[in-house]
């Protein structure tokens, strides 16, 4: 009797497992699909739509589709013709760049990756020394690899530049570039000196006022009417310097949204401390912006990445527009779907893959647990 008594007092017997319906797969379901009438038909519908929608996909894709060949009639044209993709796959890449030149580009990609590698590694000792050599040795290694005519490396003029490279050319070069500009139009937005006050904002507003087709038309057509007679720029060069300042109008007020949100006592707390307006910016205010902001910055890169598209317009053939053209070639007409699939396809690998690490970033930099 007294055991039975000790096994039924309170904090001395075993916590009873919990229900079965409750965990597991079987409570997951419960929970988030069949939690009420309402989950319930939401469920049986989106499951009916899938099921209308997925397979025919699956089907062209992958099951119907035909993989192996070098011409149009190695392709049965029930499903997709990835034939297509494998013909054109160098066009795709690298453009127009010579075949011979290639290794050039895919030792960038090469050292580009291995750096990045390095910094994504968490206990990676050299990491500031990695950042410094991806922020300025790495560009001039590019651009002497990219353009060659020097140190034995024969010129590669940019109108053969094309396809996935010189998309990642523009995207790359306006990413790196906006950040830094759009913070200091953001600082020089909420100066205390009105004149560097009113030209942030006048240079802010014009850039967002108009469109990113619109500034590239510019660069292209109308800027080399004001020049000298003689002086010209690389029709590339214009469009980087268009797409690197109309981005950075939109980081400006990316990172103003993060300055303002910014207790006014970081400020003051600062200021007590005898720091100077850049070591409280560098050392205080921008580290807690720049973390609160990090979803808009990606978004904005993002977007960036995929304008990139636009430059067709003034005849840069990047991943898309080189996709159209093979798509006109008179040997595969009628092929331009699987072109846009294939494209889309890598458009959604990079940005999905800013988006994930940009959700990284945050759970690493949250500091509020």
């Amino acid at each position: 009797m007294a055991d039975m008594q000790q096994a039924y007092e309170p904090g001395t017997h075993p916590d009873l497992p919990p229900p079965r319906s409750t965990v597991g797969v079987v409570g997951w379901l419960r929970q988030n699909l069949f939690s009420s009438p309402f989950n319930w038909a939401m469920t049986f519908f989106s499951i009916y739509v899938v099921y209308i929608i997925v397979p025919p996909i699956l089907s062209w894709t992958l099951i119907d589709a035909d993989w192996v060949g070098k011409t149009r009639d190695d392709c049965s044209r029930v499903g997709a013709c990835w034939v297509f993709i494998g013909v054109w796959f160098k066009q795709l890449m690298y453009g127009r760049y010579p075949d011979t030149e290639l290794w050039r580009i895919n030792l960038a990609y090469v050292i580009l990756g291995v750096s990045l590698t390095a910094l994504l590694v968490p206990r990676f000792p050299w990491k500031h020394w990695v950042g410094v050599f991806l922020l300025f040795v790495f560009p001039i290694i590019a651009f002497y690899l990219f353009v060659g005519d020097a140190f034995g490396l024969p010129l590669v003029e940019t109108p053969l530049w094309g396809g996935l490279f010189l998309t990642l050319v523009i995207a790359i070069v306006g990413i790196v570039a906006s950040l830094p500009i759009g913070i200091v139009l953001a600082l020089g937005r909420r100066s205390s000196m009105p004149v560097v006050r009113a030209i942030c904002v006048c240079f802010i507003e014009l850039w967002r006022g108009v469109p990113l087709i619109t500034v590239l038309f510019m660069s292209s057509v109308m800027f080399p009417l004001f020049m000298p007679e003689g002086v010209n720029f690389d029709k590339l060069v214009r469009a980087l310097v268009g797409v690197m300042l109309f981005s950075s109008a939109y980081m400006a007020e990316v990172v103003r949204g993060g300055l303002q949100a910014i207790p006014k006592g970081q400020y003051e707390g600062a200021q007590a401390l005898g720091l100077s307006y850049w070591k409280m910016m560098a050392l205080i205010i921008m580290p807690q912006a720049l973390k609160l902001v990090i979803p808009g910055i990606v978004n904005t890169f993002i977007g960036l990445f995929k304008d990139t598209t636009l430059v067709l317009i003034i005849g840069l053939f990047d991943f898309l527009g080189m996709a159209q053209l093979s798509a006109t070639n008179q040997n595969w007409l009628g092929f331009a779907v699987e072109g846009y699939v294939f494209v889309a396809f890598g458009f959604w690998i990079f940005c999905f893959s800013m988006s994930r690490y940009s959700q990284h970033l945050e759970k690493k930099l949250h500091t509020g647990h």
